[in-house]
C-alpha cells in the first residue's frame, strides 16, 4: 500500500481486470463517437456552409442504408456493453458456494471485523492470497460502504439489514479500505487496509496474540444460553419455539399462509423483531432483543444457528 497518489490503484483481485476493462471500452466508445461527432459537425460546418445571400441548399430526401448503419451499429455496441456489464455484475454478486466467512459491522467511524475463529480486528482484514472470502456486513448507526479501491469492489452497508460482497485477493500487500458513503462528521477518518497474505503466514497470524479465544460458533452458543433462547427452542420439536436444528436455509410456513426460507435476513428479523413473521403453529411470545444486543452479538448467534445444520 502506497501512500503516494495513484489515478490507478492495484488490480489485485480476481475480477479487478475485468472491471477496469469494462470501464475502458466504455471509455474508449465515449472517446471515439465523441470525436466522430466532432470531426463530422467540423466538416459539415467547412464544406456546407451557405456561401451567399442567394443559395438554396439542395434538399436531401434521407439514406435508408446510411439510417440504418448508424442505428444497427450503436445497437450492436449497445448490446455488447450490456452483455458485458450484465456477466461482471453476476460475477460479483453471486456469492461463491465456497470460501472464508468473516463478519463485518460498520460503526461511525470503524470497521469492526471477526474472523470465525473469534479473531477480532478493527480496520484491519488480514486475508489469506487466492482464496476467496465472503463478508456478512451490518451497520450499528447509519449507512456506511465498504470498498477495497485495488479489489474494485464496493458494497452498501445498511442498518436494519445484512448485505453481503465477496472477493478473492491475487496479489500479497497492503491495501486501502475506504468507506465510500458520507457517514458524518468524521466520514475522511474512517479508513483502514487490507493485508493479502501467503497460506501459512495467515495461519501463522491466526494463532497470533489475540488468536486462539472463542470462534464464532462458540460465541454464539453462549450468547443462546446466557440470552435464554434454549428455554424455547429446543434440539428437538416440542419447544414453545420451534427447532433451530436443520433450520437454516430451509423454508417455513407462516401464519400467513406465506413461506418463507430461513437465512440471515430472516433470522436477525426474528431476534429484533419476532412478532414480524410467526411460524405456523406457534404462539407470539418471543420478547425483542432490540436495543439489547449488539450487531456483533447477532451474528454470533446466526452463526451458532447455521452450524446447527443446513439442507442440502
Amino acid at each position: 500500500m502506497s501512500s503516494e497518489f495513484s489515478l490507478h490503484p492495484d488490480l489485485a483481485s480476481t475480477v479487478a481486470w475485468q472491471v477496469d476493462g469494462l470501464y475502458f471500452l466504455l471509455i474508449a466508445l465515449s472517446v471515439l463517437f465523441s470525436a466522430g461527432i466532432f470531426s463530422a459537425i467540423f466538416i459539415f460546418v467547412i464544406k456546407y456552409r451557405r456561401r451567399s445571400d442567394d443559395e438554396v441548399p439542395r434538399p436531401i430526401h434521407g439514406s435508408l442504408p446510411l439510417e440504418l448503419t448508424w442505428s444497427i451499429i450503436p445497437l450492436i455496441l449497445a448490446m455488447g456493453v450490456f452483455v458485458l456489464g450484465a456477466d461482471l455484475y453476476f460475477r460479483i454478486y453471486r456469492m461463491p458456494a465456497d470460501g472464508i466467512d468473516m463478519f463485518v459491522v460498520g460503526k461511525q467511524w470503524m470497521w469492526k471485523i471477526q474472523h470465525p475463529d473469534g479473531k477480532r480486528e478493527i480496520n484491519e482484514l488480514h486475508v489469506p492470497v487466492n482464496q476467496k472470502v465472503r463478508l456478512t456486513m451490518a451497520s450499528e448507526d447509519v449507512i456506511h460502504s465498504f470498498f477495497i479501491p485495488a479489489f474494485r469492489v464496493k458494497r452498501d452497508v445498511v442498518p436494519g439489514r445484512y448485505t453481503q460482497m465477496w472477493f478473492e485477493a491475487t496479489k500479497v500487500g497492503e491495501y486501502h479500505l475506504f468507506c465510500a458513503e458520507y457517514c458524518g462528521a468524521q466520514h475522511s477518518t474512517m479508513i483502514g487496509r487490507v493485508v493479502v497474505m501467503e497460506q501459512e503466514d495467515y495461519q501463522r497470524w491466526l494463532g497470533g496474540v489475540g488468536g486462539g479465544g472463542e470462534t464464532m460458533v462458540e460465541a454464539g452458543a453462549r450468547q443462546f444460553q446466557q440470552l435464554g433462547c434454549h428455554t424455547c427452542h429446543k434440539e428437538v420439536s416440542g419447544g414453545r419455539g420451534p427447532t433451530l436444528v436443520g433450520l437454516f436455509g430451509e423454508p417455513v410456513e407462516l401464519t400467513t399462509g406465506a413461506s418463507v426460507e430461513v437465512d440471515d435476513t430472516y433470522l436477525r428479523e426474528s431476534i429484533l423483531n419476532p412478532k414480524a413473521q410467526i411460524v405456523q403453529g406457534y404462539q407470539p411470545i418471543m420478547p425483542t432483543f432490540e436495543g439489547q444486543i449488539s450487531e456483533e452479538t447477532i451474528l454470533q448467534v446466526i452463526a451458532y444457528i447455521k452450524s446447527l445444520g443446513k439442507a442440502e
